[in-house]
């Protein structure tokens, strides 16, 4: 089945534009339009949207505010938000919220194509960009030391390192894959394995971690 999925934007030729994108791949079918986060509230009750492509400033209600407010929903859309903005407050906004993703409007269709259907599977996209400047400012301002992490990262072998930094550089795990040469099965076990060993909870501590303890993004095939 097609992915129902809605286009919110005060911008009447970006939201013709994303509409026509859209449209054009047969995985999804555009239910609604709405010109700012009031029009989307009533068009999501009317249209029961799966995936709602939210744009963050917007006039009335804007795309921070629209969100919270779907989320009280009892069976709330997913909301991936696309700005033209990389504002960190913003985007942790948007994310607290309860947004599932968060991309620049910069982005190629297959990226957009890929990150709809990411996050109508119940999964978090953010553009490697936003998540990079995420981690920087959080790692700046309140370093993680989460069950003696620092001192366990001597305990990954080479190839979870290299995995860890690609996490770090905001990579999913299918571009980790792409990137390795691996399947996605063994990124999943490499991440997971890696996250027991440093005694951390998700991939964004992971990432922090990554930055604090210098290691940058590489792309060699892990052999550990």
């Amino acid at each position: 089945m097609s992915i129902r999925v809605m286009i919110v934007d005060d911008q009447a030729i970006i939201r013709m534009g994303l509409t026509m994108l859209v449209a054009s791949s047969d995985d999804f079918e555009v239910v609604a339009e709405a010109g700012d986060g009031a029009e989307a509230l009533s068009q999501v009750a009317a249209h029961r949207p799966d995936v709602v492509l939210m744009d963050l400033n917007m006039p009335r209600v804007d795309g921070v505010e629209a969100t919270r407010r779907l989320m009280r929903l009892p069976e709330p859309p997913m909301v991936l938000v696309l700005s033209v903005f990389d504002a960190d407050a913003r985007v942790l906004e948007a994310l607290e919220a309860g947004a599932c993703g968060f991309l620049l409007k910069d982005l190629r269709p297959e990226e957009l194509f890929a990150a709809l259907h990411t996050v109508a599977s119940g999964c978090r996209v953010v553009a490697p960009e936003v998540l990079a400047s995420l981690v920087r400012r959080a790692a700046d301002h309140t370093p993680i030391r989460v069950n003696g992490a620092g001192e366990k990262l001597s305990l990954l072998s080479q190839g979870e390192r290299r995995v860890l930094a690609l996490v770090a550089a905001g990579m999913t795990n299918a571009e980790i894959a792409r990137t390795l040469h691996l399947s996605g099965a063994s990124v999943k076990t490499y991440v997971s394995r890696t996250l027991a060993k440093l005694g951390l909870d998700n991939r964004t501590q992971a990432a922090i971690i990554a930055y604090e303890m210098g290691l940058a993004p590489e792309a060699q095939s892990p052999t550990g």
